[in-house]
């Protein structure tokens, strides 16, 4: 068997997160009709937009390496979507939705921020730099995401499911 290099490794983790947007397209829409919360409804379909730019980013890093865009099934991303739609069935019309709902978005966007980092820092070992700039901009945008479904737990989300289940 040939020996297997950096470049195989980014190109399989390419291809696992392209799977996963693609997997996270179809679920954001179901988070954003279940969430009760108005504010995070709105996240979850300004989420959805930005993945549709983060997915056509990954299809132009596929043209930097002169690869067609495939998705490679990705395990970890099935779990984390069907975690989200457990919470959805389990705890629909309760209080403590939402809360549920956006702790499970930020469990994808962590696994999201792990992938994006390590593909960011293996172009770049690679001299792929227009690829290094499409995937620091998803990153950033993952980063920024997560920040903001933070702030929406703290500022109201969370606090609303402990008041209404007293």
């Amino acid at each position: 068997m040939a020996e297997r290099a950096l470049e195989d490794l980014f190109y399989g983790l390419l291809k696992d997160v392209y799977y996963a947007e693609r997997k996270i397209l179809k679920a954001l829409p179901k988070m954003a009709r279940g969430a009760q919360s108005p504010k995070l409804k709105a996240a979850f379909e300004k989420h959805r937009d930005e993945t549709e730019g983060q997915l056509e980013r990954l299809q132009q890093v596929f043209e930097i390496l002169g690869k067609r865009a495939v998705g490679k099934t990705c395990p970890a991303i099935d779990g984390l979507i069907e975690e989200g739609e457990e919470i959805l069935d389990e705890f629909k019309n309760s209080p403590a939705l939402d809360a549920g709902l956006l702790a499970a978005a930020q469990a994808v966007e962590h696994y999201e921020m792990a992938r994006y980092g390590a593909l960011k820092t293996w172009a770049m070992m690679l001299g792929l730099n227009d690829a290094v700039k499409l995937l620091d901009e998803t990153l950033q945008q993952e980063g920024k995401t997560d920040h903001d479904l933070t702030k929406l737990a703290e500022a109201s989300v969370n606090a609303t499911a402990l008041k209404k289940a007293a």
